[in-house]
């Protein structure tokens, strides 16, 4: 288990490292790694509404409300009343908040160079399957 533990923040300290690097390289400074999060997530559920992030973020919706106008404050996201539910708004990225998704999937593709370079074909594939395997949602 200790072994596991300490390859674990050797793989979440080299993606930490890569995000940055990515962060510096598309010029957001201005933005934590949860902030960046909060925008990655807005963009895998195609402009949820703040109940929506909230759940899938598990956290409660006034902390996700203070983030969101944050993020609404720096210009990376805007919301749109809902045409069905008017009490409802749905979050939306701006132009600059959709470079951020550019960004944040630059870093993930330097990490896939990473394993790429350093393990063969198989070694991949083994990879790939154990980690399908371990995230797997249940």
């Amino acid at each position: 288990m200790e072994n596991l533990v300490k390859i674990i923040a050797i793989f979440s300290h080299k993606i930490g490292q890569m995000e940055e690097a990515a962060k510096e390289q598309f010029s957001f400074s201005d933005l934590t790694l949860t902030q960046m999060n909060y925008l990655e997530t807005i963009y895998q559920l195609h402009n949820p509404n703040l109940t929506e992030l909230a759940s899938e973020l598990n956290l409660t919706k006034p902390t996700v409300k203070v983030a969101i106008d944050k993020l609404i404050e720096k210009d990376y996201i805007y919301r749109v009343q809902s045409d069905e539910d008017r009490r409802s708004a749905h979050l939306h990225l701006t132009e600059k908040g959709k470079l951020i998704n550019q960004m944040h999937d630059e870093a993930h593709r330097r990490m896939a160079e990473m394993i790429e370079n350093n393990l063969d074909l198989a070694g991949q594939e083994e990879l790939v399957m154990l980690l399908e395997r371990v995230f797997r949602k249940q």
